[in-house]
């Protein structure tokens, strides 16, 4: 048992070092909250771990984001699968392609291979038909050259709704738990570490391995079961997972399953992101979709996807 002690101890030695200098205000901020602990995190607590500042990791870390800013800094090999499906979860319209993305300097171009296509995926222009594949090719894919600035940050390649639309996507993948500017009605139910939504959750931080064997602390968000109908009403987030590695506090995989439902519209979304490192960098690998949405004026939309980034390599 030696050797586990000085896991923890050393875990904790380093969490203490650089996550976890919090003031008085901090820590108050989630006084009330309720969080299970299993019997690894129990013991790292006797010996100083601050529940407190982890979970003020969880809510602040940027590390997520950063990740998928990465992907406009080097090379990659993409495998794209994106399937529409239609009222009776049939396939109705699909993309399927191979990207492969150089980088030179501050500037990436991507080449497309083996690309079928099936149903009216396109329009007769030649543009998505599906709101979810415009979103899709916005986040992920690359047309002409694209150069970013000294902060990492690319242009917007869209202006109006899908442009906003992108940014509070963003919002709500890579700081889940904060409230969403601009999205009326959902975007301060979103707000997990509020004090008045934290109420409707069961919080837990757990030791366990990761996917791929990486040792993880595990925090969880998951809406507390029987809920009455006035109080599910205010829930958007069903469940938030999220890895983090022990050595380094990195998140190496975070999981989704967000719903709501009202009069005017209505979505269910399931996301699972897992991480990857190349020279030091943290880079999404895996990131899976299956969601629905129904928005006025628009026809209910399912989606499929899966994206897979592979075999990445250095900017010239």
């Amino acid at each position: 048992m030696s050797h586990v002690w000085k896991s923890i101890a050393g875990t904790v030695v380093l969490c203490l070092l650089q996550y976890c200098q919090l003031s008085a205000q901090d820590t108050a901020r989630y006084r009330g909250m309720t969080v299970n602990l299993d019997e690894v995190i129990v013991a790292a607590k006797r010996i100083g771990f601050d529940v407190n500042s982890f979970i003020k990791l969880v809510e602040d870390d940027t590390t997520f984001y950063r990740a998928f800013k990465n992907l406009h800094i080097v090379g990659f090999d993409a495998v794209n699968d994106i399937q529409i499906l239609d009222k009776k979860a049939a396939v109705q319209a699909s993309l399927f392609n191979k990207t492969h993305q150089d980088v030179k300097g501050r500037c990436r171009t991507m080449q497309v291979s083996d690309e079928k296509v099936t149903g009216d995926f396109y329009t007769r222009k030649g543009n998505y038909n599906y709101y979810t594949a415009e979103l899709y090719a916005n986040l992920f894919f690359t047309k002409g050259t694209v150069c970013v600035d000294e902060s990492g940050e690319s242009p917007e390649r869209s202006n109006g709704s899908l442009a906003r639309h992108k940014a509070q996507l963003k919002q709500l993948i890579f700081n889940p738990g904060k409230p969403i500017r601009g999205v009326p009605i959902v975007g301060q139910k979103v707000a997990i570490f509020n004090s008045e939504v934290m109420r409707f959750y069961d919080f837990s931080i757990t030791a366990q391995n990761y996917v791929d064997g990486t040792p993880c602390y595990v925090f969880t968000a998951k809406t507390k079961p029987g809920l009455n109908r006035i109080d599910r009403a205010d829930v958007v987030i069903d469940e938030l997972i999220t890895w983090f590695n022990k050595d380094n506090f990195e998140i190496v995989g975070r999981k989704y399953d967000l719903s709501y439902k009202t009069m005017l519209f209505d979505f269910n979304v399931k996301m699972n992101v897992q991480m990857t490192r190349f020279n030091d960098l943290l880079i999404p690998s895996l990131v899976t979709y299956n969601g629905t949405w129904n928005v006025p004026f628009k026809k209910r939309e399912t989606a499929i996807f899966v994206a897979k980034f592979l075999n990445f390599t250095a900017a010239q």
